[in-house]
């Protein structure tokens, strides 16, 4: 069951980072704050400048507060799935006696939790997360939160994912020195599987891939569980490049272009639309076709594609009954579907959020972020404790999230409180994205 409260999730893309600032109450997720600025200090998803990319986190924070009217201390951050490993893992402790008994309590939990992680990882690799699926009270398995129940002997089974130290750190780091406080750490496939994947789909397999600025992530969910994920080096930014050096245009020209006549397949381009192009070293500008144009993208997606599909191919995921969902912002050219049914071979759906507002593949990632963290279990809570004990969220501070008051009822004005919801709503969620749309595709 959701943890009602406030909810912040940043996600830092390789061409945009965005902010959401949502409220969870009785089931239902109310954005109140958007804000999205384009990525600088990043690139293929990892950071490679920190201070370039405070400055645009801080950006984009700042604009999700003006709308939300509140002030951003703690945030849910995303991981991107580069060089990430998937294993599983089990350990098995003795119970203390507490108080005369043998009941088991949280600390038994976290210490099952470490002697699960006790293999060795390389020196620049680092634990990243680590679901539990089941706990063993004596040798009665199957059993989901033993907290309270009494017992000799505690054994647990789950996965661990680990990735590159470089990444965790950098991403932390940039938190940090934009002032936040990260209250939950999310691999970014299990965020995106959360909102994409219908309970069917989790269950039964299926291939979900995520269509990004700076490259492709495909990853595998079945039994609900992540099974595998492959990152290829090529995005957006690459079908950009590929339209500044055919038409001989720079990049900004190359994007605008993209996001305005811009078609996945080429045989759904208008035949008669034409556009006009500024060209590097003419005073005039040049024509060209949305058909030439869609020639050109739908040769960089496809060579992305029949990658994937290769990769795919090899662990048979193309065969799950699910097919292939795709999202992120590149799915929103239109065409995507078409093409990708072309390729994969499989059924293909394209996801996109039904958020008011909110309604374009590139808010996938971090809707889904926070969809995960509201709906994360307290006993999967308390395992990541024993990881990232620096990064704990209470109950008390989900619920509260030491953030300007939500219902502020003190006979003196609060300056910093958040209007009525129905008014904050619609501010941070059209303007944040106008804005938003107006200045970049992805």
């Amino acid at each position: 069951m959701e943890k009602s409260g406030i909810y912040v999730g940043l996600d830092i893309g390789t061409t945009s980072i965005k902010v959401i600032v949502a409220e969870y109450l009785k089931g239902q997720l109310n954005i109140i704050g958007v804000g999205s600025e384009r990525s600088d200090g990043l690139s293929r998803g990892v950071v490679i400048d920190i201070d370039h990319a405070v400055q645009a986190i801080d950006r984009a924070v700042a604009q999700a507060e003006e709308k939300a009217s509140l002030k951003i201390k703690d945030v849910q951050v995303s991981l991107p799935a580069n060089l990430l490993e998937i294993e599983p893992c089990s350990g098995m402790i003795a119970i203390r006696k507490n108080g005369g008994t043998k009941e088991i309590d949280e600390q038994d939990v976290m210490r099952v939790t470490k002697a699960a992680l006790t293999q060795q990882l390389p020196p620049e690799r680092q634990i990243v997360d680590i679901i539990p699926d089941e706990f063993t009270v004596d040798g009665f398995d199957g059993i989901k939160d033993p907290r309270g129940m009494v017992g000799v002997r505690l054994e647990m089974k789950g996965v661990v994912y680990t990735g590159p130290k470089t990444i965790l750190h950098n991403t932390l780091r940039c938190v940090e020195r934009a002032g936040l406080h990260v209250t939950d750490i999310v691999v970014a496939p299990l965020a995106l599987s959360r909102l994409a994947l219908t309970d069917g789909e989790q269950d039964f397999g299926s291939v979900l891939i995520d269509l990004g600025g700076g490259q492709a992530t495909a990853a595998v969910v079945h039994d609900h569980k992540l099974k595998y994920t492959y990152v290829d080096q090529e995005g957006g930014q690459f079908v950009t490049k590929d339209i500044s050096v055919v038409l001989n245009t720079s990049l900004e020209n190359a994007e605008k272009v993209k996001r305005n006549y811009g078609y996945a397949a080429g045989f759904l381009a208008p035949k008669d639309e034409t556009f006009n192009v500024e060209v590097v070293g003419q005073a005039e500008t040049a024509e060209f076709t949305s058909e030439y144009l869609a020639e050109i993208i739908e040769a960089r997606l496809t060579q992305v594609f029949e990658r994937l599909k290769t990769v795919l191919d090899d662990i048979s995921a193309l065969q799950l009954p699910g097919g292939v969902i795709i999202t992120g912002g590149q799915a929103a050219l239109p065409g995507v579907k078409e093409l990708a049914e072309e390729v994969f071979e499989t059924n293909v759906r394209l996801f996109v959020p039904t958020q008011m507002g909110l309604r374009h593949p590139s808010f996938t990632q971090v809707i889904g972020l926070i969809e995960y963290s509201a709906h994360q279990s307290e006993i999967a809570r308390v395992v990541k404790k024993a990881v990232f004990p620096e990064i704990e969220l209470s109950s008390a501070q989900l619920e509260n999230n030491d953030y300007t008051s939500l219902s502020a009822t003190d006979s003196e004005p609060d300056k910093t409180a958040v209007p009525k919801k129905e008014k904050v709503e619609h501010k941070g969620t059209f303007d944040g994205v106008k804005k938003f749309f107006s200045t970049f595709f992805d």
